[in-house]
């Protein structure tokens, strides 16, 4: 497999674009908090991008039919181009402007959202007058010098390749993820962890990839570049669909397929309350699912898993402290018959009720994946690679088309990383010896291993990789992440017993256990 950043050549050269982009970030640093800088400069990147291929789609036309005729054209028909820009709202027009130039630039990019219905919630989202305390947060000063900065370069189809623009965007995404702390893992799954995992999707020229929590688009646009790489032109190019809860991140997943010059349709809105991509009042289907969810997520109760209109809980329902089981279920339910699903997930979803005495929901949610001989793979990645937790993650592959019947293959890739400031990073070469092992089905020693349903069963159902490949003799340490979602499951079984025997004890006459009362 080729490394992945070496895809296509550029006029521009991604360290050239990194570094001007970066310089535009740190022209407004100060009056804008690092991790609302995307806010601001991707929609500018966006927009530069738009005007500079428009300019050139327009000189191409007034090169065949002149200049009146070539506007009189793109105004009657406008699939002659790709984004229509009227007069007063290209980028050397606003950069002329010496006045109100927040107000102006907004008026300008919600015009040009207006007059493209696809851009609409993605251009015009970002009011460039917005003012704090009545304090503009982006001075008509700092706003100048940063259209300056963009300036330096052009971004038209023959400038620069739109692999490349769509590395640098992620590279700010990256950039912005590091000063953004725990909200980063929002919009942004460390680039060569989505690599690893469009990979392992395996995509088919031609096939729906579904992303429910889509961030800012990379999983997704990844995927198809995978295909790219695997066939080198593509005939039929993967089919997109995502969605994403938060306005400001869905309008970056839309900008970063258009950037990537990719089609995709995505939506906004709480998936699991509003799933947008229904058939008929039942969930979509979909080839491949692949997602990053929040892990252990907080807000959903029993009561909003009964209640399902979807009935996408059926293999059991979550435990109220940790969603992990329902996003994975809900990506199963979104699957077609011969689908496949890649998540990463936090690493006790692998784990958590086994070894335990009694009944464990999400040991149950997990039994019933093994015993129905759905779950392929279980990968262990090394800790601290995401922006928003210094734990370690899993990636789950579960196969309704499984060729190894009754196996799992366990890889615990937990020391393929290298140290970088402020995380590590999984290597091109960790990348290649995980894909490599999954594809071919093989055992190494202390890095994978094959297991069977019954040798599962046998340890509860416990399928975390380190429990089956050993690196080295060093004792296994649980998680700070995994002990508190453990220790909220304990709580919450406490109250659920003593409610249960407040109620026991107040038929029998006895007035009501006291820690019913005081949990």
């Amino acid at each position: 497999m080729a490394e992945q950043h070496k895809l296509f050549p550029s006029k521009v050269s991604l360290q050239d674009l990194e570094q001007w982009l970066w310089d535009a970030a740190c022209s407004i640093r100060g009056p804008v908090d690092a991790s609302k800088f995307k806010d601001y400069i991707l929609p500018l990147l966006f927009f530069k991008r738009l005007s500079d291929v428009f300019e050139d789609e327009l000189n191409k036309l007034k090169a065949d039919f002149g200049d009146d005729k070539a506007r009189e054209l793109i105004v009657q028909d406008r699939k002659l181009i790709r984004f229509y820009l009227p007069d007063g709202c290209t980028w050397k027009e606003n950069r002329k402007i010496t006045k109100n130039l927040g107000e102006e630039l907004t008026k300008a990019l919600r015009h040009i959202a207006k007059e493209n219905p696809k851009l609409q919630g993605v251009i015009d989202v970002i009011d460039f007058n917005a003012t704090i305390s009545g304090e503009r947060i982006i001075d008509d000063g700092r706003l100048s010098a940063l259209i300056e900065i963009l300036s330096r370069h052009r971004l038209g189809l023959n400038d620069v390749e739109p692999d490349i623009l769509g590395r640098s965007y992620e590279y700010l995404l990256r950039k912005f993820a590091e000063g953004s702390g725990q909200s980063a893992g929002e919009f942004y799954t460390p680039k060569e962890v989505a690599w690893l995992m469009a990979n392992l999707v395996e995509p088919e020229q031609g096939e729906e990839v579904y992303d429910p929590t889509c961030g800012s688009g990379g999983l997704l646009i990844k995927c198809q570049l995978v295909l790219l790489q695997k066939n080198k032109s593509i005939e039929v190019p993967l089919h997109l669909y995502g969605q994403e809860l938060n306005p400001v991140t869905y309008a970056m997943a839309k900008m970063n397929m258009i950037i990537h010059d990719m089609e995709g349709e995505i939506r906004v809105g709480d998936t699991f309350k509003n799933p947008k991509f229904l058939e008929g009042g039942t969930i979509r289907k979909f080839d491949k699912v692949t997602a990053n969810p929040m892990w252990n997520q907080k807000e959903y109760n029993t009561e909003f898993y009964e209640s399902d209109p979807y009935n996408r809980f059926l293999f059991g329902l979550p435990p109220n402290n940790t969603a992990d089981w329902g996003w994975i279920q809900h990506m199963f339910s979104s699957l077609k018959e011969n689908g496949k699903v890649i998540v990463i997930i936090d690493t006790g979803t692998v784990s958590r009720g086994s070894g335990k005495q009694g009944s464990d929901k999400e040991k149950e949610i997990r039994k019933k994946f093994v015993d129905k001989d759905y779950i392929e793979v279980v990968i262990l990645l090394p800790e601290n690679l995401f922006y928003n937790t210094t734990a370690p993650g899993n990636i789950i592959v579960i196969n309704k088309n499984k060729k190894h019947k009754g196996r799992i293959l366990l890889i615990n890739a937990s020391k393929e990383f290298e140290k970088e400031r402020p995380k590590n990073y999984v290597t091109d070469e960790g990348i290649n010896k995980v894909v490599d092992v999954y594809r071919n089905w093989k055992e190494i020693e202390k890095f994978s291993k094959i297991i069977t349903i019954e040798e599962t069963v046998k340890n509860d159902y416990n399928l975390s990789p380190s429990r089956f490949v050993a690196i080295d003799s060093e004792e296994e340490l649980i998680p700070i992440d995994e002990c508190l979602v453990e220790l909220a499951q304990v709580e919450e079984e406490r109250r659920t017993i003593d409610s249960e025997l407040d109620s026991i004890l107040k038929k029998m006459g006895f007035g009501g256990y006291l820690n019913a009362n005081h949990g």
